[in-house]
């Protein structure tokens, strides 16, 4: 058995030999960091401009929601994501996938910054909008399982949930990237530089940014349980064939888990965004700013909650964090009515609460799944749940907010919470699952 083979065999769950934990961490960090960037700088563009920019200004009543509806394109093809690059990362490796996810969000968000608007390329515009937020998706779907996969795999016995703690930190970096750049651009050029031409800036920095994050993954080793998997020749023929034929029960499980994560951060960020500034008006350099600050809430909840995950379990973490987001939800209306220091403990609430869910996530997802079919299976729960948490989460706020009222929309999540609470009801503990 040469040294390779046998750590493979014997370490599964160690870094493999010589290469440094902080590489691997940054490497799971680095990457959900920037694809998070791309994705959300989408979001944010959507509640300020995306709707005047690329649909005719002859039906402005309906631009937010045609932005919120292209908005919702990308967890429709999040799914697609999954299942293709998790059959390469289940079939061909981790690293590999991960650096081709990287170059599909990249291109998609970059070019979105040289698109051009309704006025110049007509019905043409929307069109080809949707055509690379269908890409971001795309590009999104297999980066945030390969991510967590590339932490979770290298991590030691008892240390799953805090390894998978830090692609969870990817999307408040990115989160804050993201809203920090749109509110230096719109203080620094003023709002109607911003709306004329601005707003691509963030979209161009992804170029970038993609090549910092490429330069680090390529360097990356693969993990010790995929190298076990080719050793011992046990890798899936079809991934996606045999998760749905065999793990259907985790997949569903895994689905409905995330389904109050998703609801909490797109209603407390895209939607709120919208609301705050049309509704509310508060500027859009104060909401943004708040923003900023409510996501530090979210980051210092992440790691906390991994913590307790390692210590007393998934589930148990989990299914107190879906009580607490529903308490969030219910509170809503009163703090939104509360002024700006009642929005901001809104959005902090809300983002903290989701930080709370979000972490042990990290691992569950993957401990559901056995290693041969990890990537697809922990992947398409991901993104699965993404459709029925977030995809038309600002679409659906916005619909109930015109029919019911703002506390409507605090019923939404706590409905979310619900679904995700009885499911986890349903779901073993996984914390002691092995990796192989």
């Amino acid at each position: 058995m040469t040294g390779e083979t046998e750590a493979a065999a014997t370490a599964i769950g160690a870094p493999a030999a010589g290469f440094g934990v902080g590489r691997i961490v940054l490497a799971s960090l680095i990457g959900t960091a920037i694809e998070f960037y791309d994705f959300y700088i989408y979001g944010t563009a959507a509640a300020l401009v995306i709707g005047q920019t690329f649909f005719p200004q002859s039906a402005p009543q309906t631009q937010a929601l045609n932005a919120f509806l292209t908005f919702g394109i990308a967890f429709l093809a999040r799914p697609v994501g999954a299942f293709l690059f998790g059959h390469f990362g289940d079939r061909v490796g981790r690293k590999a996938t991960l650096v081709a996810t990287m170059v599909v969000m990249g291109l998609s968000t970059t070019l979105i910054g040289v698109l051009p608007g309704y006025s110049t390329a007509g019905a043409l515009a929307p069109w080809l909008l949707c055509l690379l937020r269908f890409g971001q998706g795309v590009g999104l779907g297999g980066e945030w399982g390969g991510a967590a996969l590339l932490a979770t795999e290298n991590a030691p016995h008892g240390q799953r949930a805090w390894f998978g703690m830090f692609p969870q930190l990817g999307p408040p970096i990115g989160f804050l990237m993201a809203n920090g750049l749109f509110l230096l651009l719109i203080l620094g050029l003023g709002e109607q530089s911003f709306v004329a031409w601005a707003w691509r800036v963030p979209f161009l920095l992804s170029a970038a940014l993609v090549a910092i994050g490429l330069y680090v993954r390529v360097s990356v080793a693969e993990t010790p349980a995929f190298r076990a998997l080719v050793e011992k020749r046990q890798r899936a023929e079809v991934p996606l064939v045999e998760a749905i034929r065999d793990h259907w029960r985790p997949l569903i499980q895994g689905s409905l888990a995330i389904v109050v994560c998703y609801a909490l951060f797109y209603i407390s960020t895209v939607f709120a965004l919208g609301y705050g500034v049309t509704t509310l008006h508060i500027a859009r350099t104060d909401f943004l700013a708040m923003l900023c600050v409510a996501a530090l809430f979210m980051a210092a909840a992440t790691p906390l909650s991994a913590a307790l995950a390692d210590r007393f379990g998934r589930r148990p973490v989990l299914l107190a964090a879906a009580i607490v987001a529903a308490a969030v939800g219910l509170a809503m209306p009163a703090l939104l009515a509360g002024g700006t220091i009642g929005v901001l403990a809104f959005l902090s609430l809300a983002l903290a609460a989701m930080g709370l869910t979000f972490a042990p996530l990290g691992a569950l997802l993957p401990e559901l799944f056995p290693a041969r079919v990890r990537y697809t299976g922990a992947s398409s729960a991901y993104n699965l749940g993404g459709i029925l948490g977030a995809s038309l989460a600002p679409t659906i706020a916005q619909l109930l907010l015109t029919r019911g009222g703002v506390a409507w929309v605090g019923y939404y999540i706590v409905a979310a919470a619900a679904v995700s609470f009885a499911s986890l009801l349903t779901v073993k503990e996984t914390r002691d699952a092995p990796q192989t």
